[in-house]
């Protein structure tokens, strides 16, 4: 069974994307901040990690540079799902070391056909 860590601090938003992987068969764990997703992501080795960007403690894009000095997690896909849409919010996350990019609201066949094309 493939592990994804979701990270997300909007309740709704959480329970919208556990709902979603759980049902397709994912064992899901989740965070709510920067910091509990590094630690997280170190102890429960996911498959995949689903990174909101705006986020308290430390944003998306420190948790995602954190998780790539992980050696364990440096080729550990990591799909960014953030309401930022400036044209520059793409290379920042490419440069914080996320792989692919979803603007939300992301539709739910949308997110869970880029998480399986990441897991494949």
């Amino acid at each position: 069974m493939k592990k994804i860590l979701i990270v997300e601090d909007t309740p709704d938003n959480l329970e919208m994307m556990r709902v979603l992987f759980t049902a397709e068969g994912f064992d899901v764990c989740s965070a709510t901040d920067g910091a509990a997703a590094v630690s997280l992501a170190e102890s429960y080795q996911p498959d995949l990690i689903v990174m909101d960007i705006q986020l308290p403690v430390f944003d998306g894009y420190e948790a995602t540079r954190r998780i790539r000095k992980i050696d364990a997690l440096a080729r550990t896909p990591v799909l960014a799902v953030t309401s930022y849409a400036m044209a520059d919010d793409y290379q920042r996350c490419q440069a914080a070391g996320c792989d692919a990019y979803m603007i939300k609201p992301a539709m739910p066949r949308e997110l869970l056909a880029k998480a399986r094309e990441l897991l494949n």
